[in-house]
């Protein structure tokens, strides 16, 4: 995978409204076509009396699908500026659809273009966006002299920290992106005069960061 790839962890939804028109942005997380095409079929059945589902979606970790519609609207209108929100925040495996219902006043191009793309982004704003980190899972074993060293170091690295262990030495678990793991073994090193032992060098991870915890994903 990428070293650092954002993808939705929770969908979520939001609309606004422009001259009576209602758009409401709808973001789900998604791996497939197949998931897509299911997904927009029932957002069509629940908003079946909507004049418009516009959508948009991006698959794969480099971007290798994407899609988009206008649902009727003026072509590049709607599904293009969706896309273009999506491009722009650099997300992965997510499907957006912008569904309309009609206020009785033409907003004209323009006017269709900002709309949509401001639905897009407060669907985005109503959802939990996590980016996937590429990195190591290093296990730290030290003794109790040690332990603070290792934790001033951590906390002014802004590691993330997936569990500590104490007993007859502490064991601090953390997770480290790719990019940072070389400095950091070598901080630990010298913050401990080579006392701590490190482990998990030779084995890599995929991991995010949602509210404080840890989540870790296969590689």
């Amino acid at each position: 995978m990428a070293d650092h790839l954002k993808f939705i962890h929770r969908g979520g939804e939001d609309e606004i409204i422009e001259k009576k028109s209602r758009f409401i942005g709808q973001v789900f997380p998604v791996k497939t076509e197949e998931e897509t095409v299911q997904i927009i079929e029932e957002t069509k059945k629940r908003y079946w009396d909507a004049r418009h589902n516009c959508y948009a979606y991006i698959l794969g970790e480099y971007g290798e699908i994407t899609r988009c519609t206008d649902d009727g609207e003026p072509s590049g209108t709607a599904g293009r500026p969706i896309l273009e929100v999506l491009q722009g925040e650099g997300i992965h495996d997510v499907l957006v659809i912008v569904t309309r219902y009609f206020g009785g006043t033409l907003l004209g191009t323009g006017g269709l273009v900002r709309a949509y793309t401001q639905a897009a982004k407060a669907g985005l704003a109503a959802s939990q966006v996590l980016e996937k980190i590429k990195g190591y899972k290093l296990v730290i074993h030290t003794d109790y002299n040690g332990i603070g060293k290792l934790q001033y170091l951590v906390a002014q690295s802004g590691i993330a920290v997936i569990d500590t262990q104490y007993a007859e030495n502490v064991t601090m678990i953390l997770a480290v992106a790719v990019e940072e793991c070389d400095q950091l073994v070598k901080q630990i090193t010298e913050a401990t005069a080579g006392q701590a032992v490190i482990q998990g060098l030779d084995e890599m991870i995929a991991f995010a960061v949602a509210d404080g915890e840890v989540l870790l994903y296969e590689e």
